[in-house]
């Protein structure tokens, strides 16, 4: 039998790394309006169309006309699929290899609501309601990667009051504070000893706090300019490993804990009126994922480490170019493209992080059926670069092939997002 720290850090090696489908680079979640995804998000911390505009320049609340509540859901589909190319399984299994775990990709639903008021005709007030991070891949059980990943699933949900002040007729400014929740569970087969395979799921949750910072500036009549900034949050990720067997006994249920650190993130948009039929938008955004150098768990009773997974992943930037077409005053239609750099290297891809760069088409609209309300929808496609893995790392970031086996392969990525988002002013 393995000891009780063997399996402890083995399973905890990969927790809250679970980044194969999130739809921005790493783990963070892009959609958070129905309004932006038609424009790949691009000119986001600009436009200050809606109330949506709190996560993405709270200064952009001053733009308002009024109170406003604005709420969205995206459905995002990805697909997630390993071919293997040469993997070898976990010898202490006593188990073959196994198959390439189907499509590990699972549809996801994220909802946002977003509502500003007067405070005085200087002043606004908002709160937004949003998830920035989160995803879920799931493997069919027996596959290939099974000692390595089987179910990941990160959920978070945020709470963003905010305050825009207009300083003058061109600048304005806005704070916010964000209080976040985040949920976890993690799956994967362990080797119990020689020949016997049990399960291990670990559960974990944590709360922690942070800001976003936003400026708007009306350089021209035609031309806005946003600059806004994301803080990070520390997590101290606390909860449960259940270890079971083969029949389902239960042969360990330790507290543990991770620490895990949020990426911050700085944006710089634009968006111009040429005529009074077209808008043209462009956005570059900068992610500090280079602060995810390694995933430290620890066992709460002993302080003792019981799993280092070394990440080593590196900062990234978005970049995207968008266009709007007004054909009337109740009709618009909306385009966009973008690049987004994924923070995982070839060396450090691992089956719960097959993230790769991307690049997004993106299409959609709007329908206003009178002044006070307004329909958004937006769909777009994510081309995800083929990724490979190389892969044998046990509980302390070291080859363990003998219990985990060695995952060899090229895993190709899409996503398909569907957005909606009705406006309505009062």
């Amino acid at each position: 039998m393995m000891s009780k720290q063997e399996m402890v850090g083995w399973s905890l090696a990969g927790m809250l790394v679970m980044s194969g489908n999130a739809q921005a680079s790493g783990f963070a979640l892009l959609e958070q309006s129905g309004s932006g995804l038609g424009n790949a998000y691009a000119g986001g911390a600009a436009a200050a169309e809606d109330a949506s505009t709190i996560f993405f320049n709270p200064a952009g609340m001053s733009r308002l006309e009024g109170s406003q509540v604005a709420a969205a859901g995206s459905f995002i589909q990805p697909s997630v699929k390993f071919s293997n190319t040469g993997s070898s399984p976990a010898a202490a299994s006593g188990q073959p290899l196994g198959g390439n775990g189907g499509n590990a990709g699972d549809l996801a639903v994220v909802p946002s609501l977003y509502y500003v008021m007067d405070v005085n005709p200087q002043m606004k007030f908002g709160l937004g309601i949003n998830a920035p991070f989160g995803l879920k891949t799931d493997y069919d059980p027996g596959w290939a990667g099974r000692f390595q990943a089987l179910k990941s699933e990160i959920k978070t949900i945020n709470i963003n009051p905010t305050v825009s002040y207009q300083l003058n007729d061109n600048i304005s400014l806005g704070v916010g504070i964000d209080y976040q929740k985040i949920n976890a569970e993690l799956s994967n087969n362990v080797v119990l000893g020689a020949g016997v395979v049990g399960n291990a799921k670990l559960t974990g949750d944590d709360t922690a706090w942070g800001y976003n910072l936003g400026a708007l500036f009306q350089v021209s009549p035609d031309t806005l300019l946003g600059l806004a900034y994301r803080s990070s949050l520390n997590y101290q990720v606390s909860g449960n490993l259940l270890i079971t067997g083969p029949t389902g006994a239960v042969i360990q249920n330790p507290a543990v804990t991770a620490a895990l650190k949020t990426p911050d993130t700085l944006s710089f948009s634009a968006i111009h009126q040429l005529d009074s039929s077209w808008d043209v938008m462009g956005d570059i955004t900068w992610t500090g994922w280079s602060k995810f150098k390694e995933l430290r768990a620890v066992n709460s009773s002993t302080g003792a480490t019981a799993a280092l997974t070394n990440e080593n992943w590196k900062d990234t930037y978005r970049v995207s170019l968008g266009v709007n077409h007004h054909y009337n005053e109740q009709w618009t239609a909306r385009a966009g493209v973008a690049f987004d750099q994924s923070p995982v290297s070839d060396a450090d891809r691992t089956a719960r992080i097959p993230d790769s760069d991307r690049t997004w088409l993106a299409v959609g609209g709007q329908y206003k059926p009178n002044k006070a309300s307004a329909l958004d929808f937006g769909y777009a496609h994510l081309f995800v670069k083929n990724a490979s893995i190389s892969n044998s790392n046990g509980s302390a970031g070291t080859p363990s092939p003998a219990t985990v086996g060695n995952l060899v392969g090229t895993y190709n990525n899409s996503v398909d997002i569907v957005s909606v988002q009705y406006t309505y002013g009062f």
